[in-house]
């Protein structure tokens, strides 16, 4: 059974260019979701093996999304990746404290996305 990654940011053409690269170099099967809050009850009701997510988003940012989803007894162990153009130290130790497991900057490397979730969900 293939691995499902849960997609979060609030931009289309973000969302069907990570959906794009994953359908082309992984079988892994992509649900998404468009804020922090609809990432929440999307994975609760999905069970992601992975979610990769942006920080700045409408409703609810990257950042307190992550914090709740670890409060999800359902939840506390998927790896959760944030991605955005948000490189700054600050940003970068705010997601870790958040409770990410790890955290990448766009503009997005095709290549090293999908190794990076090969590291957490094989092949």
């Amino acid at each position: 059974m293939p691995k499902k990654v849960l997609l979060v940011d609030d931009s289309t053409t973000t969302l069907m260019m990570e959906e794009m690269i994953l359908k082309q170099r992984t079988t892994y099967n992509c649900v998404t979701a468009k804020d922090g809050l609809d990432a929440i009850s999307r994975a609760v009701v999905e069970s992601p093996d992975l979610i990769l997510m942006d920080v700045v988003m409408p409703r609810m940012n990257g950042f307190e999304a992550c914090k709740r989803m670890r409060l999800e007894d359902s939840l506390r162990e998927v790896p959760i990746i944030l991605v955005t153009t948000r490189g700054e130290e600050e940003y970068v130790e705010a997601g870790y404290q958040s409770g990410c497991n790890d955290y990448i900057t766009k503009p997005i490397n095709g290549h090293e996305l999908v190794t990076l979730l090969h590291s957490y969900l094989g092949e």
